[in-house]
């Protein structure tokens, strides 16, 4: 495509966030569906729970890695290549599971493919790309894409759910495969073949004036300031020489840290902590919830409609976030968001009746994602957007490792104890130490000491 002498009718950035969504969609119903597989592949191979939850643990591992390896092919290559790779790779994963017969092979095929080919089509690689077809409303276009990932686990989840309780998880693995390839090959050359300077276009807004996100993002932090008169003037200044995610440093401003000198730093290790722990609760449920729910009288297809609504209420969560983020910041978000998690497994610890199950998915589905939004704030905001990747990309492969560590050894203590109590109970006490460390993130933009 080339450069028309007229303006389109509609920008080609909204196509690309349109095919974007799609691709969110089908990644994220699909991902979500190995908490559905567990007692089926439980009953025809005899596996311990604690065996599934290892193959959980590669996955994120390895998709982790991926992400970061990925992240740097798209830097070079662009995301043509990236999202055809990753797709044909995600499908070859679920497509070989569908005629697996042993564990080697599930380590193998969902382990080590899917999770590969789910580094290029998951939220950090479109976060990316969407961002460089807009500056003005970008937080806006991520955000939509961030939603089609929340409903993908909504709509997808019940309907993989009754495949894998009729023809069965085989079957429902090839659907995937085949979904994946049908959906995501013909938009990746159809449409997301490119940056806008491929097509010859600017990106939505460029060069209006206070149109790009970073200009966007500091007016808002400022005007949020001026709300707060206690802080005063020197707090206003603060925000102004902060910048924000998805700009360059402000001019004048001390320059970002590197991911050496903000590990000098209280705050990281802090947030890494933190985030470690959110990992951790966020796979422990979305591998074992229908599971847990159905070792307590809940039917598979109940179990699955809550996994399915605690990923809408992820949304929820995410719309509640960004405006108060911009509102109060970082930190009382954070801490209201462990605070609820601790209170929400001491409820699931305390009782298992099916309103109480009801109860911790949707106030967990709250919490769900709102680190993710989190993340890149946090790291703008404390240490400069000159190494934002970076420093986002080692948090959220922490994120992964805390993630499949305690899905594993959630897994494990399954099986030796028959119930997930512990499990429960040693997850809320993390959520008390993620909400202690939230205070001691100093909520200043840090600086390099010599």
């Amino acid at each position: 495509m080339t450069a028309s002498s007229r303006s389109p009718r509609v920008f080609y950035g909204w196509y690309v966030l349109a095919a974007s969504f799609c691709v969110l969609f089908l990644s994220s119903g699909g991902r979500s569906t190995i908490g559905i597989m567990v007692k089926p592949m439980t009953d025809e191979f005899h596996w311990s729970r604690g065996a599934i939850s290892a193959a959980v643990f590669l996955n994120l591992a390895v998709y982790a890695l991926a992400s970061l390896i990925i992240g740097r092919v798209y830097d070079r290559r662009g995301p043509l290549g990236v999202i055809v790779g990753c797709t044909i790779l995600f499908a070859a994963g679920y497509a070989l599971m569908a005629v697996m017969h042993s564990l080697w092979e599930f380590l193998l095929y969902y382990g080590v493919l899917s999770a590969a080919g789910l580094g290029g089509i998951t939220v950090p690689i479109f976060a990316s790309f969407i961002g460089t077809w807009f500056e003005r409303r970008r937080g806006l276009a991520v955000s939509l894409a961030l939603a089609g990932s929340c409903l993908g686990q909504f709509f997808l989840v019940p309907l993989f759910s009754d495949l894998v309780l009729g023809p069965g998880w085989r079957v429902t693995c090839l659907w995937i495969a085949g979904a994946s390839l049908v959906i995501n090959l013909p938009l990746a050359f159809g449409v997301l073949r490119g940056d806008p300077h491929r097509f010859g276009l600017k990106p939505y807004g460029a060069g209006e004036p206070g149109g790009g996100w970073a200009d966007g993002a500091a007016k808002r932090r400022e005007s949020g300031a001026a709300r707060r008169p206690k802080q005063g003037a020197e707090n206003a200044a603060g925000f102004a020489r902060r910048g924000s995610v998805g700009g360059a440093p402000p001019t004048g401003g001390a320059p970002g840290l590197t991911l050496g000198e903000a590990l000098r730093t209280r705050s990281l290790w802090m947030f890494t902590i933190i985030m470690f722990i959110c990992g951790s609760a966020d796979y422990l449920v979305t591998t074992h919830l229908v599971a847990m729910a159905t070792d307590y009288g809940i039917s598979a297809g109940t179990g699955a409609q809550m996994l399915a609504w605690l990923g809408l209420l992820a949304m929820g969560g995410v719309l509640l976030t960004g405006p108060a983020v911009d509102a109060i910041g970082n930190k009382l978000p954070i801490a209201v968001t462990f605070a609820l998690r601790v209170v929400l497994f001491v409820v699931l610890f305390v009782f298992k009746e099916p309103a109480s199950f009801w109860i911790f998915s949707l106030g967990f589905g709250l919490t769900f994602v709102v680190t993710a939004l989190l993340t890149p704030t946090v790291v703008g905001d404390l240490f400069g957007v000159t190494h934002i990747g970076f420093i986002s990309g080692f948090i959220t492969t922490v994120h992964m490792f805390g993630g499949g560590l305690w899905a594993y050894l959630g897994g494990l203590l399954f099986d030796r104890s028959g119930n997930y109590d512990l499990a429960l109970l040693i997850s809320a006490g993390m959520a008390v130490v993620a909400l202690v460390c939230t205070f001691f993130i100093k909520e200043t933009r840090h600086v390099c000491r010599a």
